[in-house]
């Protein structure tokens, strides 16, 4: 009979142990699935079979503890059965009470959450179709619906961790327990409600996009958007580094080392969003300029050319004072008073000006280069004059110091920032392909700009990167023996090296057939 007890408490013991791995699979499965967890299925198994081995193993040395206080009983003579009653009578009767009670709402409350899951699915998907059908816009049902999913989801596990939470209570389980998957409940919710702003705004763009291109017109605040459209990036940005703040400063209590950074979170925050705003500073600013100093109907040539002068200084301005302001500000933000600073600057700028005025030139150039965008990487330019020769080709990089320029011919010119001069940039939104070509006093020219015209047609068709038809722009110049004719095609920006060449040899093939007669080609 003893025997027979001992093997039915370690068949028991083994069969809860199997129970609460099991338990434990479930709830890790549920965890993968939490989308910003997608990409840690290695770790979460790792983390499974961890557990596994561990239950194991406490599963043994209680096996064997149990075998070994049985055998105990048995060696002196004892009764397992007695022995094992006596134990139980020995624990007072509210413990059996309150354990009773506690598996009685625990199992309730598992029970209650499982069947009241399914409802709530289906009222979270009642609630999508009807955001979907009430806006009367199909361009955003997709973002719409993925908003969806994810609260889905985010509920969801947000009531199974809080019932976690509530389980441990009924169970009597040590405090530390409930404080930390207390904790880990916080730390979701924040992580869950900054991806759900993220997807907000995500199907707020959709719905803007999708309400521009109904609505918009000159006269409504929907122009706005375009203006301020490219800022969305930088606002989901922004808004990641903020939740990440947010996670930081609500972990690092909890873990006293580290405790003292959650004092530098606010400022962290702060500039943040300072950074933030200057750049939506920066586009208010360039949108006033336009709204109110540019698109004014009263004004003669004269004056919109002079405006047109001076709207890029004032952009600057405005982007420069913007930009050292915020500058200033997170100085301040960070604790660092900024007024010696721009006073010791000054005083080592005139000293270190004086022995490396080249470096400094160089590198004050490097800079306007890039923060006015006189060019970029990608860009065909010919630059100023070096050396009594002009230097053009691809930007392949912008340094400090030089810019790298490929040359047509395959060589790589490295000029000095300070040395660049005049610039003149062949990839900003269109530029003109120039072909001359020399023609007979006997021509025909209204017959030749004919053919010509027709030629232009074609090569639209033909090539994608020409924007307009090639056009005869008129008689150049009188030779001894012809005629120069001048063609212009406008292309895109960087293509009017290949537009030319093909534009040559489709002109010499066409007037061959035209039997035109083609004096020569300039050098152009």
């Amino acid at each position: 009979m003893n025997i027979l007890i001992i093997l039915v408490e370690v068949v028991s013991l083994i069969i809860i142990c199997w129970l609460l791995n099991w338990l434990i699979g479930i709830i890790l499965k549920q965890i993968a699935t939490v989308s910003w967890l997608q990409g840690r299925t290695a770790n979460i198994t790792f983390l499974r079979r961890g557990i596994s081995k561990i239950l194991i193993l406490a599963s043994a040395v209680l096996c064997l503890a149990l075998i070994g206080i049985n055998g105990m009983v048995i060696y002196r003579g004892g009764n397992i059965q007695e022995f094992q009653l006596n134990l139980i009578r020995s624990l007072p009767t509210q413990f059996w009470t309150n354990l009773l009670t506690a598996s009685l709402k625990t199992v309730s409350l598992l029970l209650l959450v499982k069947f009241s899951i399914p409802p709530l699915h289906r009222g979270i998907d009642l609630v999508c179709n009807y955001a979907k059908r009430v806006d009367r816009i199909k361009a955003n049902d997709e973002s719409v619906e993925a908003f969806f999913k994810v609260f889905k989801k985010i509920v969801t596990h947000i009531i199974w961790i809080y019932t976690a939470i509530l389980c441990a209570k009924f169970l009597y389980l040590p405090e530390v327990i409930s404080k930390y998957i207390y904790i880990v409940l916080k730390i979701y919710v924040i992580i869950s409600v900054g991806l759900l702003i993220i997807k907000a705004v995500s199907t707020i763009v959709d719905t803007l996009d999708a309400l521009r291109l109904k609505y918009s017109n000159s006269n409504n605040l929907l122009r706005l958007y375009e203006r301020l459209r490219h800022l969305i990036p930088l606002f989901k940005k922004c808004l990641e580094y903020v939740l990440y703040v947010g996670i930081v400063n609500l972990v690092t209590p909890e873990i006293q080392p580290i405790a003292w950074i959650g004092s530098y979170t606010p400022r962290i925050v702060q500039i943040i969003g300072v950074y933030c705003l200057s750049n939506v500073l920066i586009e208010v600013a360039y949108f006033i300029l336009d709204e109110f100093y540019l698109k004014i109907q009263d004004i003669n040539e004269s004056q919109q050319q002079k405006r047109l002068t001076l709207i890029p200084l004032i952009r600057s301005f405005a982007k420069y004072f913007v930009y050292f302001t915020a500058g200033v500000t997170i100085l301040k933000l960070v604790g660092i008073d900024p007024a010696p600073i721009l006073a010791g600057a000054g005083i080592v700028g005139i000293a270190v000006g004086l022995g490396a005025q080249n470096l400094i030139n160089d590198i004050i150039c490097g800079f306007l280069i890039l923060f006015e965008n006189y060019y970029l990487v990608g860009d065909y330019v010919e630059a100023g004059k070096l050396e009594e020769r002009n230097v053009e080709g691809i930007v392949e990089a912008i340094e400090l110091r030089t810019t790298h320029l490929r040359h047509p011919d395959g060589q790589l010119q490295i000029i000095r920032n300070g040395d660049i001069g005049s610039i003149i940039n062949y990839s900003k939104q269109y530029i003109y392909a120039r072909v001359e070509v020399s023609v007979s006093y006997d021509s025909n020219l209204d017959r030749v700009y004919r053919v010509v015209d027709k030629i232009g047609q074609q090569l639209k068709l033909d090539e994608q990167d020409v924007l307009e038809p090639t056009r005869v722009a008129g008689l150049e110049h009188f030779g001894e023996k012809n005629l120069l004719l001048l063609t212009l095609t406008k292309v895109k920006p960087g293509k009017h090296l290949h537009i030319q060449r093909v534009l040559r040899r489709i002109l010499k093939d066409t007037f061959s057939q035209e039997e035109i007669e083609i004096c020569g080609f300039s050098k152009n």
